[in-house]
C-alpha cells in the first residue's frame, strides 16, 4: 500500500494542506493520513501512519520538513521504517528508500547530522576548557547541605519527587540523586 502523509502546522493553513494532499494523490497514495499540528508537538496521525504500514508499504510526503523536526526526528523516523521494512519517499527531494540513490541520500542526511552534533560537543568542551584555564569557568553553585538535608527529609515523609523538585527549584533527577545519595550514606 502507498500511504501519504500531509502536515500544516496551523488549521488556517488550508491550502497547503490541499495543495500536499493534491500532491500525494498524484504520486498514486491510496490513503492519505494529515493533521494540523506544530512539528514540535506529538503528530498522532504521523504516528498512526507508521503504526498502520506494512512490510513493504511505503509512506510518502511531500518535503522533509512534512515530515520530520529535525535531523534527529527524522533519523528515528528512517530507523522505524527501516525496523518494519517500510519503504518511504520524499517527493521533493526525489528520494526513495526503495532504490540505492535514495537510501544513500537519507543516510547522508543522517551522518551529516551525526557529524554537526560531533563537532558542536567538540567545540562546547574546547570553550568550557578554555573558560576554566581563564578562571571564567565555575560550574553550578552546589545546592546548600541544609537543601539537601530537607529535600530528604520530606522525601521520608512521602512528598513526591516531582512536588520537591518544583520546592526547591532543582531537576527531578537531582531529588532522585540526593536521596539515593543520603541512602548510600545510611548504609555505610
Amino acid at each position: 500500500m502507498i500511504l501519504g502523509y500531509a502536515r500544516t502546522s496551523t488549521a488556517e493553513q488550508v491550502a497547503g494542506l490541499d495543495a500536499q494532499i493534491r500532491e500525494l494523490k498524484s504520486a498514486g497514495c491510496e490513503r492519505i493520513l494529515h493533521e494540523h499540528a506544530s512539528a514540535v508537538k506529538e503528530r498522532p496521525q504521523l504516528q498512526a501512519a507508521l503504526d498502520f504500514c506494512r512490510e513493504g508499504d511505503m509512506l510518502v510526503v511531500t518535503k522533509l520538513d512534512r515530515l520530520a523536526r529535525s535531523t534527529r526526528d527524522l533519523l528515528k523516523i528512517i530507523e522505524e521504517t527501516d525496523k518494519k521494512q517500510i519503504l518511504l519517499r520524499i517527493l521533493n527531494l526525489g528520494a526513495d528508500t526503495s532504490t540505492p540513490t535514495g537510501k544513500l541520500l537519507l543516510n547522508m542526511l543522517g551522518a551529516i547530522a551525526q557529524f554537526e552534533r560531533e563537532i558542536m560537543l567538540e567545540r562546547q568542551l574546547e570553550g568550557i576548557a578554555k573558560a576554566k584555564a581563564d578562571g571564567k569557568y565555575k560550574g553550578r553553585e552546589p545546592i546548600p547541605q541544609e537543601i539537601r538535608d530537607e529535600i530528604v527529609r520530606l522525601s521520608e515523609l512521602r512528598w513526591t519527587r516531582k512536588h520537591l523538585a518544583n520546592k526547591f527549584g532543582v531537576g527531578i533527577s537531582t531529588v532522585y540523586l540526593l536521596i539515593k545519595q543520603s541512602k548510600k550514606a545510611i548504609s555505610v
